[in-house]
């Protein structure tokens, strides 16, 4: 039954009744636009939908393993990519790798392309080829003109699309999709989810957020957006995070910080310490300025500044705003 196969999709009720509708009714869009916050089921959603679609609406532990290992011949899983040595590769494989991280990574326009041919060709066991994108707004502009021309011609498929930022996407692509709206957790919620998870990392998360209340609050009701929070606060040094959790007092401490941040950590922790610290002022009542500068010197390392130059000038320009 439509009910057991979401069994698992926990605090979306209006996104659950609207996907079992679909199945029950095999009311089925071209498009689908999984919307809302990282971490909330969206792609568990898309998972349990797909199964749906290949088993008839009910649960199949087979399908349910093949989607989830993807290694299903009739689906596609796109994710953004870095560039590395003259070939993409994810997130994972780029921190297996050892790659620089600074900036963000992006869903590029070949992938697109791989995406549209996989979706006009023949599926080889299902009704459908089942196409899966993630965070469709780290498309550059050719990109995401050339998903526009797939949804226009969509062929043989289904095409999923699982965004934080629907409002980053083109217009012509969100008339274009079926949207269907994830909304944050409750806190009891969001703990039984984590307290549900079959390894440690549930309870691992809230035991570090139960002392860390800065994490719940950048978690905003999210437990995948926690999970990801507490991965990156362990990845820090604890002497590091204890010198940010006041200001710099004097010039030299603020040289030093911005030497020790730029030779400890890579780009993605910068840009993650930097929104941690940011909780951590607010919560400490320190004025406006000091976020907005923060605001700076993020997007300075996202625009290639030379990162210990942008740490030294913010540091030392919160040190003058302080006193001053």
């Amino acid at each position: 039954m439509a009910s057991e196969l979401f069994a698992d999709l926990q605090g979306q009720p209006l996104a659950t009744q609207l996907l079992q509708s679909a199945l029950a009714l095999q009311r089925l869009a071209p498009a689908y636009l999984f919307s809302g916050p990282d971490g909330v089921g969206r792609r568990l959603a898309a998972l349990r939908f797909m199964e749906g679609l290949l088993s008839g609406g009910s649960q199949d532990p087979r399908e349910r393993r093949r989607l989830e290992e993807r290694n299903h011949p009739d689906l596609l899983w796109v994710e953004p990519t870095y560039s590395h040595q003259g070939r993409l590769i994810s997130r994972s494989e780029a921190e297996a790798a050892g790659v620089n991280r600074r900036t963000p990574p992006q869903v590029r326009l070949e992938q697109i392309r791989d995406l549209g041919r996989y979706l006009a060709r023949q599926p080889l066991e299902s009704a459908r080829g089942l196409v899966v994108l993630e965070q469709p707004e780290a498309m550059a502009e050719g990109a995401a003109n050339a998903l526009l021309k797939t949804l226009e011609e969509p062929g043989h498929g289904l095409l999923i699309l699982l965004s934080a930022a629907p409002d980053r996407l083109l217009t012509t692509i969100r008339s274009r999709c079926q949207q269907i709206r994830f909304t944050r957790l409750p806190d009891g919620v969001m703990h039984a989810v984590l307290a549900q998870l079959p390894d440690d990392a549930g309870h691992r998360a809230l035991e570090i957020a139960a002392s860390e209340p800065e994490l719940v609050a950048l978690a905003s009701g999210s437990p995948g957006a926690l999970l990801e929070h507490v991965r990156l606060w362990s990845s820090i040094p604890e002497a590091l995070k204890e010198r940010f959790r006041n200001l710099p007092q004097t010039p030299v401490d603020a040289l030093g910080l911005a030497r020790d941040v730029c030779e400890q950590l890579e780009g993605e922790q910068q840009l993650w310490l930097i929104s941690w610290w940011q909780t951590v002022l607010w919560r400490q009542q320190l004025n406006r300025v000091s976020v907005e500068r923060l605001n700076r010197l993020r997007h300075q390392l996202l625009s290639f500044v030379q990162p210990r130059l942008a740490w030294e000038v913010t540091l030392l320009n919160l040190i003058r705003s302080h006193t001053a």
